[in-house]
């Protein structure tokens, strides 16, 4: 699923490059477009893919609601047994979905890693405090927690309840419920259009602020181990 917010540049060389990733898995797929409030012609792009391709479908906001409800929308309403999950703005290439796939049947969470990343150096320095930050509270030990690809078993998400924010800490909330995660290199690249939702400041301290709640979580997560016991048939009755 791809959340999308004023990214009408984008749209028709994202779904191209969606397309041939595909072709080349030869998996029956669908894909999700939850247009966040966009108001510039992103509705119009999706408009002219959906009638296209039968393997599109777009779901519309009543207004902005940002990316945690976006990708809360786009989890509920797929039909998969895998999810999958990529940014419009085009700075992870879609085919690096197929290395994450590769990796499932040895975990439950795959998760892109921009280990190379190509942005500014102050995202780049901001990124790195704040994953740092992030696995130091939570004892995690995640290197890119922010890198929109991410794929995972269906049942992942039907244990987690997302809150704003919490789409930072999906790989904690998954290890929370019992999950297993991996991390995935993946390429990074510039964006090619359109602006950037996120300044360093919102993105960094809105991030730190949220620590405070997952720790909680964390320590006061229910983690009993139950075992029914078996019920034993009851003695036949003595013939008269």
């Amino acid at each position: 699923m791809v959340p999308v917010h004023n990214e009408e540049g984008n749209l028709g060389p994202l779904w191209q490059e969606i397309e041939a990733l595909l072709g080349g898995l030869d998996l029956a797929a669908e894909v999700i477009f939850v247009n966040d409030g966009s108001g510039d012609g992103s509705s119009d792009v999706l408009d002219r893919l959906r009638a296209a391709d039968a393997r599109i479908r777009v779901i519309d906001h009543d207004r902005n609601h940002g990316l945690t409800a976006a990708l809360d929308c786009g989890f509920r309403h797929a039909d998969g047994k895998v999810i999958g999950m990529l940014d419009a703005d085009m700075q992870n290439p879609p085919a690096a979905i197929a290395d994450l796939l590769a990796a499932l049947p040895d975990a439950d969470m795959v998760i892109g890693w921009r280990k190379d990343r190509d942005d500014p150096w102050i995202k780049r320095i901001s990124s790195k405090i704040a994953n740092g930050y992030r696995n130091w509270r939570t004892n995690e030990q995640v290197h890119d927690v922010g890198c929109g690809l991410k794929v995972f078993r269906r049942e992942v998400i039907a244990r987690i309840k997302l809150w704003n924010g919490m789409h930072r800490f999906l790989p904690t909330l998954a290890r929370m419920e019992g999950f297993r995660v991996k991390e995935v290199p993946v390429p990074h690249r510039q964006r090619a259009s359109g602006q950037s939702h996120y300044g360093v400041w919102n993105r960094l301290w809105k991030g730190l602020r949220d620590v405070k709640a997952v720790r909680w979580m964390w320590r006061n997560r229910l983690t009993y181990v139950a075992t029914e016991r078996p019920r034993r048939d009851a003695p036949e009755a003595e013939s008269r």
